[in-house]
Formats: C-alpha cells, structure tokens, sequence
C-alpha cells in the first residue's frame, strides 16, 4: 500500500516575504499585455498605467483607427496596436494570434475593457441593438479569454482582468442587453477562475461606479439623473479614469497573486450605501 503524500498545508509562523521585498511585488518591467477598450476613458487610463510601469502594450483599436494619436500617450515607442471589430467574432478569434508576434509571441496580462451601450426600453430594444451588446460586451470577452487561456495554462502563468460593471448587480433602466451581458462577465470570470486558477493564472474582474466617462454622457446631461446619482455616492464625486490606475497595476502584478475570482468595485463606496 502506497503512502499518499498529505494535502494539509503547513503552518509557517514567519512571513515568506523577504525584507525589503513587498515593492517588487508590483514589479511589472518586462510583461506584455493585450488590452481592449484602451482609446479612451478607463481603458486609455488603464493602458497608460501598465506602460508607466513597464508594460508593453498592444491595444485592440477599431478598424480605421489613428494608431499615432492612440499610442502617443504611452510611454516608450515599443508598443502596438491591431485592428478589430469587438462586434464580428471572425475578427475576435483572430486578435490574440495577431497580436502575439507583435509581443514577442508572449502575452501575460490580458485587459477586457472593450463595451458599448445601447439604450432604450425593454419593449422597443431591437434585436440587432441586443445582438451588438452582447457581442461586444460578453462573447468577445469569453473568446479573448478562452484564447488567452490556451496560451497560458503552458506557461502556468497570466493575468486576466474582465471589466465588469454597477449592472453586474443590478438591473438598470433601459439597458437590458447591457446588464444581461456584464452580470455573464462577472460570473464568467469566476467560473474561468475556478477552471485556471490551478495553472497559475488570476482571473478577476474591475467594477466602475459611476465614471465620468463618454458611456455616461446621457446621464451626465440629464440634471436630475446627475443629481440623484451624485448624491448616493459616499465620495462626494463621480469617478474619473485615472482611479482606476492602481486596480489594474494591483491586479495585473504578484501583489494579486492569491486572488482569484473575484471582482474588485470601484464605485465611491456606491454598493455600500
């Protein structure tokens, strides 16, 4: 009869991390990411931070976009773009392939923060208004996942970070494709976690609060939404892209190492009132 080897794990009183060691833990020199959604607002702030602390970055951009003005704000000249529509999986399934040799065929963060809006009441939503949100918002997001998950799982390395969003926990109003799509996210990313988390990889996901941002534009222009909104945020303000500088750099290093499936809020305190 042979001896098992015992899964208890072992009570170590002392800390294992060395003195003077916890900066490196955010230590990102060297890494690639993919990301999506990085032309504006909280992607083009998200992508600027990784690149601030040494990532090389390769942003998804629509077809036809100017690539000089999108990477210009990123520090370094090493980083690229390819081009896709988040809405045609054809092109989806072929981003992550075509991105890799412009990343020196490794890519160890991947950043989902590509989404759309459409908004209208539930009676009159169209369907191709539904079919794009969800494309966009949800499949596109499985598909990047699930090719990055075959690039890693090898490697038993990477990091995935799924933006989510506030209607991840609740319904909204007039944006049923939206909330349907990014409450799937947030469970997609736990259920990708609890198939991965054993190769090594972090799956997790950012929820915005209410962003100043061009996807709030029509509830920053109607007075009395902005005003019943404000008043529940606990900050005292709306958020800006730049809060979400230190999400990503925690989640994308070693600092996030024993986190998994989870989803960080970023909101003001909203969900807590």
């Amino acid at each position: 009869m042979t001896e098992q080897a015992s899964t208890t794990p072992s009570l170590d009183p002392t800390p294992s991390i060395a003195q003077n060691a916890a900066p490196s833990l955010f230590n990102l020199q060297g890494k690639h990411a993919l990301i999506t959604g990085a032309t504006r607002g909280i992607g083009a702030a998200c992508a600027l931070a990784l690149a601030q602390a040494g990532v090389r970055c390769c942003l998804v951009v629509r077809p036809g976009t100017q690539t000089e003005a999108v990477l210009k704000p990123l520090p370094g000249s090493n980083h690229t773009t390819v081009e896709a529509d988040l809405s045609d999986m054809q092109q989806v399934k072929s981003i992550f392939d075509r991105a890799l040799p412009l990343l020196e065929n490794k890519i160890d963060i991947l950043v989902n923060c590509g989404g759309i809006q459409r908004r209208s009441p539930a009676v009159d939503f169209a369907e191709q208004d539904w079919n794009d949100v969800i494309n966009v918002n949800l499949n596109s997001v499985f598909f990047l996942c699930q090719a990055a998950g075959k690039h890693m799982i090898p490697k038993r390395q990477g990091k995935i970070i799924n933006f989510c969003s506030l209607l991840s926990y609740q319904g909204g109003l007039t944006v049923p494709a939206y909330a349907s799509a990014k409450a799937a996210v947030a469970n997609l990313t736990r259920s990708l976690s609890n198939e991965w988390s054993k190769h090594n990889i972090n799956v997790n996901g950012i929820t915005p609060g209410y962003i100043a941002t061009d996807m709030n534009e029509k509830l920053l222009a109607d007075p009395v939404r902005l005003r019943q909104i404000s008043e529940r945020i606990p900050a005292g303000r709306w958020g800006n892209p730049d809060d979400f500088a230190g999400p990503i750099l925690f989640l994308a290093s070693e600092a996030s190492k024993y986190i998994s499936g989870e989803v960080l809020v970023v909101d003001g305190g909203w969900m807590g009132r």
